[in-house]
């Protein structure tokens, strides 16, 4: 069996996270741009700072992928990203999209155990990170 037979239920957990991180970049790099008024101030860095932030952890969660021998995806989850200006509305759709990133890794970590230890802490500081942001989203809606 390849390695990526014997990883393959692993590869498509991290390709589901993969998608989730694709589609945050996305969601994060519209909405920085379509916030208005006097909470563009606030939001806009913080959305432009969430989309960096799937950036890295999409290139963190590829390389894992191509590590374990297996073929990263190149789409986004295919839950739409909703078009509003509604700040409230964007933030709200952010959190829905942050509680999917960590139940996603929340599902990878044990998963890991058996892998290097590298890979585990890499993947655990995703984690914590998508932890952080669903708090800080859980504080400003």
């Amino acid at each position: 069996m390849t390695a990526a037979g014997n990883n393959q239920g692993l590869i498509d957990r991290l390709n589901e996270a993969l998608a989730w991180e694709l589609r945050a970049q996305a969601m994060y790099a519209h909405y920085a741009t379509y916030v208005r008024g006097i909470h563009r101030l606030h939001l806009k860095p913080f959305f432009e700072a969430e989309a960096s932030e799937s950036v890295t952890h999409a290139t963190t969660v590829r390389d894992a992928i191509a590590r374990l021998g297996g073929v990263a995806v190149t789409e986004r989850a295919a839950q739409p990203i909703q078009h509003t200006t509604d700040y409230r509305l964007m933030l709200e759709e952010a959190l829905k999209t942050e509680r999917q990133s960590v139940a996603a890794y929340q599902e990878i970590l044990p998963l890991l155990r058996e892998h290097d230890e590298e890979l585990y802490d890499a993947i655990e500081q995703i984690l914590f990170a998508e932890e952080r942001s669903r708090e800080e989203l859980l504080q400003l809606t």
